[in-house]
């Protein structure tokens, strides 16, 4: 027999997303919002020379900052005034998390805080993403005013407003991150990415045709991209589903007469419980130390800085330093966030706490050890998943030399992304559908009694 939940879920359809005037509210919010960050995309900053810039970053349109441009929508090649995008809020995020592994005070937080704690451990977050963002501008407006014709008016002036103008932009875009997740639909960071790829991938796929009709891109080629492309998204919606099934006993009470319990559930575990943070972090701590060094390789640098051109060309797509520093990134971060997202102990504690069980495994220790045992390994596999599928096309892309918005660490972040929002689109329909029969219930009641 179905439970109510799949009920529920049998019966929604547009009628029910008619009356579920709440999620239209959301939906209309989030839509707002990302209008509003395109609108951002193209909105330069004051003092720069726009043919000059364009013919700078064209010449490094193939690297990192390429890359950069890519998740930030566009915003880099027109050196918009959301060009940081919220790689530094991704960064602080990274290291706040990491140390709140190790440093005992924010461990502290972290595991007994609460949600008082959490608050805490999010307000250093945006701290911290306040000095990066003014470190990683501050390097941006140096680059570009240490280029010969970039700046119409090199000075303090520029300086000042170059950083204040960027870092106000990041800090904006992490308020309407936050402000999408708890007043709209899906994770805020992540639809934010996720806008600018998609803006992205049509300009992607004419260049990809282009090159083909040019003859710079064979026409086997591009069937091979466009079909890998096609392969790789079916493999992260299957991959995505998939999911380990835990089996769990309750054991059988009596009250008084009557029997209560006995009853079986299902601990899921993700095969991919990190999601695409992995990639996300990875492309993070990839584009923190470079996001000036592609400028900086256009200028006139000195002698003790002449490696700096060498360093940006290891990272271009393709290279080897690039996709053995990508994929190790990539392993590490499925490893440790999925540390931080589950806790078996605090998992096993729980299921003991309700009197389940795992069959064969004894509550409390033994139990917590299982769980780690299984999802270290589907964590292996979801590790080499996502590095399979942010290499794999990203070499293609590189030996074809054609344009990697059709890569696989767009399209994971675009399938994923879109997953997860119909899902929660889903979940809210099943609560409005939910409150709906309750309300329902309560009126029949009501006229029973009288």
């Amino acid at each position: 027999m179905a439970s109510a939940a799949e009920q529920l879920a049998a019966n929604m359809n547009f009628g029910a997303f008619q009356k579920a005037t709440e999620l239209h509210q959301r939906i209309l919010f989030t839509l707002g919002a990302l209008i509003a960050y395109r609108v951002g995309t193209f909105i330069p900053i004051p003092g720069i020379d726009p043919v000059a810039f364009a013919q700078a970053f064209s010449s490094q349109s193939q690297g990192i900052l390429g890359m950069f441009n890519m998740f930030s929508g566009g915003a880099v090649e027109r050196m918009a005034i959301f060009s940081l995008n919220v790689m530094p809020y991704i960064s602080a995020s990274i290291i706040v998390q990491l140390l709140g592994t190790v440093y005992p005070p924010w461990e502290k937080l972290r595991k007994e805080g609460g949600e008082a704690g959490r608050k805490t451990l999010n307000q250093y977050t945006r701290y911290l993403t306040v000095v990066l963002a003014l470190f990683q501008s501050f390097a941006i407006a140096t680059g570009l005013q240490s280029s010969p014709g970039l700046v119409i008016s090199p000075g303090v002036f520029f300086l000042v407003s170059t950083v204040v103008t960027l870092t106000g932009g990041t800090l904006l875009l992490m308020w309407m991150g936050e402000q999408i997740t708890s007043r709209g639909v899906g994770n805020g960071v992540s639809l934010i990415i996720f806008a600018g790829i998609v803006a992205a991938l049509p300009r992607g796929v004419w260049q990809m045709f282009s090159m083909t009709r040019t003859g710079s891109l064979s026409g086997f080629a591009m069937l091979a991209i466009i079909a890998l492309a096609i392969a790789v998204v079916f493999a992260i919606v299957f991959m995505e589903r998939s999911q380990r099934r835990l089996l769990v006993q309750y054991p059988k009470r009596q009250q008084g007469n009557r029997m209560f319990g006995g009853d079986t559930s299902f601990l899921p575990l993700k095969i991919n419980t990190s999601g695409v943070i992995p990639p996300i972090f990875a492309s993070s701590l990839l584009l923190l130390p470079t996001t000036a060094m592609g400028f900086l390789a256009t200028a006139e640098l000195p002698a003790w800085a002449q490696w700096l051109p060498t360093a940006v060309g290891a990272l271009q797509h393709g290279q080897p330093a690039f996709m053995v520093l990508y994929g190790a990134l990539i392993v590490f971060f499925c490893f440790f966030y999925t540390s931080v997202v589950f806790n078996p102990e605090d998992t096993a504690e729980n299921l003991r706490k309700y009197g389940g069980f795992l069959p064969g495994i004894r509550p409390g220790k033994r139990t917590a050890e299982y769980l780690d045992y299984v999802l270290t390994r589907l964590t292996v596999i979801g590790a080499a998943y996502i590095t399979l599928v942010c290499l794999l096309p990203e070499a293609l892309i590189g030996f074809y030399k054609a344009p990697f918005y059709l890569g696989g660490t767009s399209l994971l972040i675009v399938v994923s992304v879109t997953m997860d929002t119909v899902t929660q689109i889903q979940s809210h329909l099943l609560a409005h559908q939910y409150e709906g029969l309750i309300k329902k219930s309560k009126l029949r009641g009501g006229r029973g009694a009288r």
